[in-house]
């Protein structure tokens, strides 16, 4: 018995120093993954992305990055033969953002069913997963629904705004289309990365304040949430409202700082490492 045991503890040590195989994974999204390896697109407000922070806590992990700034599920889809996606082991889609700015139809569940086209999510994502099939059907697809978001300034251009979340676009919310990525993760029993709902990242956290002019006094303040909603911001003759030591989950109320990458690859690693 005792000979048994110390055997099987010898190949458990021997087990524990093969290398893992190498993991292939295809990074889908917007420009939340295209700022992965892109700091100048930050003017390096961050340094590294969740992809990089994945890879580094699971080395065996080789990645492409698929992101393109904008892009919605419909333009994802209606580009998805061309931006050279390869057969990999795993595939992430970290879509949806845009989708809702834009007010892309959420469709139902139809859509997706019967593969009727990419004017709505739910049909756009059936074209990219049918594509992720093509090239390998027995690959890991990771769903990924869109994070929170407060009111957006593009740092780079601070004429772009975008409300935050806490209202409608359209009459449509933003969880609603957090709720359909869910809903095409469960029917397919996709691995679902639940950015929206699980990850911490939320209107409190995503930024420290925006420094705004007082409507009463015309001084700068730094307004906390929810307190600067409804407090004008002028491009033209205000400074930017994300300064800094403004930064808190996003840098700019959108994209994630090193610290909101940090929580995605979190919740991207701890899926990870079951495959």
């Amino acid at each position: 018995m005792k000979r048994l045991l110390l055997v099987f503890g010898l190949l458990t040590v021997l087990t524990a120093f093969i290398p893992k195989k190498e993991l292939k994974w295809e990074a889908i999204g917007d420009s939340i993954t295209y700022s992965n390896s892109h700091p100048e697109a930050s003017q390096h407000r961050i340094s590294v992305g969740y992809m990089d922070d994945v890879a580094k806590a699971i080395p065996y992990v080789q990645y492409n990055n698929h992101g393109y700034p904008g892009w919605t599920a419909k333009a994802m889809a209606e580009n998805i033969e061309k931006i050279g996606i390869e057969k990999a082991d795993v595939y992430s889609i970290f879509l949806g953002t845009n989708d809702w700015w834009v007010g892309l139809p959420i469709g139902t569940m139809t859509d997706y069913e019967n593969a009727t086209g990419n004017e709505t999510v739910y049909g756009a994502y059936r074209t990219i997963i049918n594509k992720i099939r093509s090239l390998n059907p027995d690959a890991k697809i990771i769903l990924m629904t869109p994070l929170q978001r407060t009111e957006y300034v593009d740092l780079n251009n601070p004429k772009v705004y975008i409300q935050g979340q806490f209202k409608p676009k359209d009459g449509v919310y933003l969880s609603q289309y957090a709720d359909a990525t869910k809903a095409i993760a469960k029917a397919e029993h996709f691995e679902l990365a639940d950015l929206y709902y699980k990850s911490g990242i939320n209107l409190k956290n995503a930024v420290h304040f925006r420094r705004l002019r007082d409507p009463k006094t015309g001084e700068y303040k730094d307004y906390k949430y929810p307190e600067y909603i409804g407090i004008p911001y002028n491009p033209e003759t205000d400074v930017y409202p994300y300064p800094v030591e403004a930064m808190d989950m996003t840098y700019d109320g959108l994209h994630p700082s090193d610290k909101g990458h940090a929580v995605i690859a979190k919740m991207l690693v701890k899926i990870m490492k079951k495959f």
